[in-house]
Parts: structure tokens; C-alpha cells; sequence
């Protein structure tokens, strides 16, 4: 029986001074289903995924003296097939044992891959990256219920191949004002993504999938908020008939209309597939 502990939630690190007064740091890679939580984010009154990874980190270490902090937030219901987050500790590590203690002690939806020793200095919010995200989705017929943490499904007919037209139309420097939700007066709506393209699923099987399931598969720098998801979204409108090629194409010049986007697509199919840290 494992000794019951008294959770007290650790604020977000501040690299200004916090981050100073401990020994060592590490990258621990990991894997989540996100369909149960909140996002990573903490927050009041509501499960996330930081809070449980460092609920189950009191675990292995049998005390609280430590920090966490997450290469960048997830909307509700996201997953992850590579996260990485940041441990600011006082002792050194055993990589395999702290592995393997991790995995015990945290909920079967997340699970530990490695861990990689990085200087005190290292930040992993502000140092070079690139975030490849996968938003998959089938139409056609209802999907089993057991797809829906990872699938959405649409019983209407897509237009695959004109949504594969109009996924290019994103790739490269682009304006994204409208592919943003809350943004600040310093947001920078002037991005770049590497890839963008939608591809049949081959990835994932499972006897309760759909016989047939497909991705964007979206790749970058940075990331706006919600600018995936509703990139999807207008994909999922051009697919419908509801927009055309030349629509997507103004609505991300530099003189779009800057007009808010009438939705956005269902976050229980985005996941962050992978996290790529440049010159580590």
C-alpha cells in the first residue's frame, strides 16, 4: 500500500529566479490520452495533466521539492503521442529506475518514455522547436463510441480530395488572424508551417475504427491558439461545400477580413504527434 500524500499544486516555473535553486534538470518524454482532462494547463477546480503528472511524481519521490514544466499547453480532450515536459530537482536521476517508477505510479492513460539530462539553464518553453500535429477524422457512417477519444466522425460525405486542395493552400508564411481565438495585442498572426496535408490513416487500427479514417498532419514553429483546430474546421466546411479553394485562399492573406471563424472542429481528434527540439 502506497503512503498517501497531501497534494498541494506547483505553480508554473518562473525561470527568472526559481529555476536557480535546484541541482539538476531533465526532459522527460511521454505519451497521454487527453480525452478525460482539461488540457495540461493547471487550473482551478478541474482535472489536467500537469497536475497529474506531478501528483504521481510526489509518488516516486516521496516529497514535493521539485518543479514541472510542459513544452506548451493542450486544449481538453487533446493527446499526445510525444510530450515533452521539464524536472527541476535537487538529486540526480537514475533514468531507467525513475522510468519505470513513473509508469507505476502514473494512470494507465499516460505513459513515460525517457529522460534526458539538459543544463539548469535550459528552457523549454523558449528554446527552438518544431510540433507535428495529427487531427484525425472519418466520415461516411457513425463510428463505435470506443473511437471517439481519438476519431471524430462526420455521417455526411466529405470531399476528400478538394479538403486535400485546399490543406496545401496552408502551407508556408501565411496571415492567420482568423485561425486564432483570444489573441493579445502582441499576438504575431504571421506564421509559417512547414507541412500541411491530409493523408489516409495508417497509423492507427483498431477492430472499432472505421474501415476507413483519415489526418491533417500539420507542421511548425509555433502555433496560435485553436489555429489547428480551426484550420479544420474550414477544411471540414470546404469538404461540406459550404467554402471554396479561393475563400481559404483570402482568408489567409494579409487583407482578410479578420472577421472570427463561425466554429471550430471537435478537440478530442487533434493530437501533438511529435516534438522535435532543435541543436539539443
Amino acid at each position: 500500500m502506497q503512503k498517501k500524500l497531501i497534494f498541494t499544486p506547483i505553480l508554473t516555473l518562473d525561470f527568472t529566479n526559481s529555476h536557480m535553486k535546484y541541482s539538476y534538470t531533465y526532459l522527460v518524454s511521454m505519451q497521454f490520452l487527453g480525452f478525460r482532462f482539461h488540457g495540461w494547463q493547471k487550473q482551478t477546480n478541474a482535472k489536467t495533466l500537469h497536475d497529474m503528472v506531478d501528483k504521481s511524481l510526489s509518488f516516486v519521490f516521496n516529497h514535493f521539492n521539485y518543479k514541472t514544466l510542459g513544452v506548451g499547453r493542450t486544449d481538453a480532450k487533446v493527446s499526445a503521442n510525444h510530450y515533452i515536459f521539464q524536472l527541476f530537482i535537487n538529486e540526480s536521476i537514475d533514468g531507467t529506475d525513475f522510468i519505470s517508477k513513473l509508469n507505476s505510479n502514473i494512470p494507465p492513460d499516460f505513459k513515460a518514455l525517457h529522460v534526458k539530462s539538459v543544463a539548469t539553464n535550459f528552457n523549454i518553453i523558449q528554446h527552438p522547436k518544431i510540433k507535428e500535429y495529427l487531427y484525425f477524422f472519418s466520415f461516411g457512417e457513425k463510428n463505435h463510441p470506443f473511437a471517439a477519444p481519438l476519431i471524430v466522425g462526420f455521417d455526411d460525405n466529405l470531399d476528400i480530395e478538394m479538403m486535400k486542395k485546399g490543406a496545401v493552400l496552408f502551407q508556408g508564411e501565411h496571415y492567420f488572424q482568423k485561425y486564432c481565438t483570444q489573441p493579445s495585442e502582441k499576438t504575431i498572426f504571421k506564421r509559417t508551417i512547414d507541412c500541411c496535408e491530409i493523408t489516409e490513416n495508417t497509423i492507427y487500427t483498431a477492430n472499432f475504427f472505421p474501415r476507413k479514417s483519415y489526418y491533417l498532419r500539420v507542421k511548425g514553429s509555433g502555433f496560435l491558439r485553436y489555429q489547428i483546430r480551426l484550420m479544420m474546421y474550414m477544411l471540414f466546411e470546404l469538404g461540406k461545400g459550404k467554402v471554396s479553394l479561393e475563400q481559404i485562399k483570402q482568408s489567409i492573406q494579409e487583407d482578410n477580413d479578420r472577421k472570427p471563424l463561425q466554429g471550430v472542429a471537435p478537440a478530442s481528434g487533434l493530437q501533438l504527434y511529435s516534438v522535435e527540439l532543435k541543436k539539443l
